[in-house]
């Protein structure tokens, strides 16, 4: 190669490839399979939800049932809204499965004791461990309740002004 064409680009540029080679090297790149990569923060309060989701759902179907069968004066009432917190909760839960489902996320519950929930993930491809301590999750779950009951509350205002 002549001195003129080194390090100018000329060389370079004038390259040419077949579309066939062109081609080949796609496939050759789409066939590797790629890195499991680490979860996004997104997947993670995706995989929080799914374990605190059904953990509060059975308390308060719990507190109906005990709301139901007490003597106090509003129990139709108490009992109504924790009804519709419930299903509100079950709605909640079937879409984050549907988006666990859409990320390829599981989880599975590994080990549980007196003070700590150890789970298994499995996020595209990568695996990992996570535990949450009884009490962060009682105060998760209060947090997240007193949300519900917020919303709640406040379609049941718009719905009134609606009126």
């Amino acid at each position: 190669m002549s001195k003129k064409l080194e390090g100018n680009g000329l060389w370079e540029s004038s390259r040419m490839m077949l579309p066939q080679h062109r081609e080949a090297l796609q496939n050759q790149r789409n066939d590797r399979p790629t890195p499991p990569s680490k979860p996004t923060p997104e997947d993670i309060g995706i995989m929080k939800d799914y374990v605190l989701l059904p953990v509060m759902h059975g308390i308060i179907k719990k507190k109906a049932n005990e709301i139901e069968n007490s003597s106090t004066m509003l129990r139709a009432l108490y009992a109504k809204v924790a009804h519709a917190l419930a299903a509100h909760m079950l709605t909640d839960l079937a879409e984050i499965k549907n988006r666990m489902s859409v990320k390829s996320i599981q989880v599975f519950e590994q080990e549980k004791n007196d003070r700590v929930i150890h789970y298994r993930y499995i996020c595209r491809g990568y695996e990992d461990t996570f535990a949450m301590a009884k009490d962060y999750m009682r105060a998760e779950i209060s947090v997240r309740t007193s949300r519900y009951i917020d919303h709640l509350v406040a379609s049941v205002y718009t719905a009134r002004r609606g009126d």
